[in-house]
């Protein structure tokens, strides 16, 4: 397994690796650029006010830590072209041992939707779930009316499982989610 600071995947036109300080001002621009609202999934542009650069400094090391800890793996996502801040994503694992599963999240900015760059993002971040941090089975937990978000992981390879219910709290309400989901075939 790769060390979380090493970790890079650079695609076509995308870059997903671990935000650095050096990355400030890009990140910052991505989330306050962002259009309004556009649905119940996307939060809108960002309140910068709350988000220095010493928030920024404790959040890469509390991200670091869940990394140690073989927890979590947050990435942002930067366009190839010009280093823009796009969007973010996620690997969370649940069980090693005899199982290594993991889920992934993933969220373009609104800015930059309807460019194709979702599913590009979730094939690296499959990739980087497979070849650097060595799981065997990733899942997509997406809320049933999302159906971008779905055909996201569909074009990226993931498959329809099964509808969880009740399986995830939002907004203090028991969600149904649609499972999408890849095994390593190595």
């Amino acid at each position: 397994m790769k060390v979380y600071l090493n970790i890079c995947k650079k695609t076509k036109r995308l870059e997903v690796r671990p935000v650095r300080m050096d990355d400030y001002s890009r990140w910052i621009n991505g989330f306050i650029n962002q259009k309004p609202k556009q649905n119940r999934f996307d939060e809108g542009p960002f309140d910068s006010f709350n988000l220095t650069e010493e928030w920024l400094e404790k959040r890469i090391e509390e991200r670091k830590q869940f990394a140690a800890k073989d927890m979590m793996y947050k990435f942002g996502v930067f366009r190839s072209v010009d280093s823009a801040n796009i969007g973010f994503c996620v690997i969370t694992t649940h069980m090693r041992d005899d199982f290594q599963y993991a889920s992934v999240g993933y969220s373009i900015l609104n800015q930059y939707w309807g460019n194709g760059y979702g599913t590009e993002l979730l094939k690296a971040l499959i990739q980087i779930g497979f070849d650097d941090l060595d799981f065997h089975r990733l899942e997509a937990h997406i809320n049933t009316d999302n159906h971008v978000s779905k055909r996201v992981a569909l074009k990226a390879g993931m498959e329809f499982e099964c509808v969880r219910k009740g399986f995830i709290l939002e907004d203090g309400e028991w969600t149904d989610n649609e499972i999408y989901f890849i095994n390593d075939t190595k």
